[in-house]
């Protein structure tokens, strides 16, 4: 396992997709694929199971087995975060123990969502899942309904197993964090270059970094606008649904995974399937995962599932 200090020099995080066969089951050679297209672009880390990555969908039995296969095949060139977040605290001390215990090198912990509790019983959660291991905390305030604001966030980061903050407040928030030493990583891909650039976060943990790895890896590597700008409308394209719809439907287009939903997840409309076909092949082909020209899905031939 690595070290915090390790651990915070990775400044592209992979929030990684998880594809199905037609059985529904996780697909995993497909899934190491799309590992290996992260390793070769020059992604520090991955987060296993987040929910880009749909654990939300799986039950603790495949999110867990996930992550211990992603250490064993890829520990020694990744970061390995698994998110074993929980609303039940039982559950996320549970599936972070046994997270650990498989070797990754730490955990991604949410708030509780929809059970909302008060601001002590969010700082006891952490408190309870920052003993067992290294964490990031996860705010995204659009998705749990309660935002993590600094007055909950900054007594956590004296904890000596928090490395940062994965931030969806907006920079300006995470600019008042890195002046106090906290790290954070965007977690909005249409601000991450500024964040990252002009704002001094440690980095991203990005969706759209499953399809354009490597132009992400320059956007975090480089200040360049021009590059960020052009990026922009497939970024914004890629969130016209809630995550992970469009990042779902883009590697089925690209032909990197195979065309099986979970439900709720159903693919993008024709519509917008079609602008994102047009997006994804103004591209270079070989900066897109999958490598060929982008195509709308034969709905006869897509599987969804329950």
């Amino acid at each position: 396992m690595r070290t915090l200090e390790q651990i915070k020099q990775a400044s592209l995080i992979t929030a990684i997709k998880t594809p199905y066969l037609a059985s529904g089951e996780i697909d995993l050679a497909t899934y190491d694929y799309l590992v290996e297209q992260q390793i070769a672009a020059g992604v520090d880390g991955i987060v296993v199971g987040g929910t880009t990555g749909e654990g939300q969908l799986m039950n603790w039995e495949e999110h867990l087995m996930l992550i211990a296969h992603s250490v064993n095949k890829y520990a020694d060139k990744l970061v390995i975060v698994g998110n074993t977040g929980s609303n039940n605290t039982r559950e996320a001390v549970k599936a972070t123990e046994y997270g650990f215990a498989s070797g990754m090198d730490a955990a991604l912990q949410i708030n509780p969502y929809y059970g909302r509790t008060s601001i002590a019983g969010v700082i006891e959660h952490f408190k309870r899942v920052l003993a067992i291991g290294p964490a990031f905390i996860y705010n995204v305030a659009g998705r749990t309904g309660q935002d993590l604001t600094p007055d909950i966030i900054e007594p956590l980061a004296q904890h000596e197993n928090f490395i940062g903050v994965k931030e969806c407040g907006g920079n300006e928030r995470i600019e008042h964090y890195e002046q106090q030493g906290i790290a954070c990583w965007s977690g909005n891909d249409d601000e991450a270059h500024d964040a990252r650039h002009t704002y001094k976060a440690h980095g991203v943990i990005s969706v759209t970094s499953n399809l354009i790895p490597g132009l992400y890896r320059q956007l975090m590597d480089s200040k360049s606008d021009a590059l960020n700008a052009s990026l922009q409308p497939l970024i914004s394209w890629l969130f016209c649904e809630p995550n992970p719809i469009a990042i779902n439907t883009a590697l089925m287009m690209t032909g990197a995974v195979k065309p099986v939903f979970r439900l709720p997840y159903v693919p993008l409309n024709e519509q917008q399937q079609a602008q994102g076909v047009t997006l994804i092949n103004q591209l270079d082909g070989v900066a897109v995962v999958g490598g060929s020209k982008a195509t709308p899905l034969n709905l006869e031939n897509t599987i969804i599932l329950p």
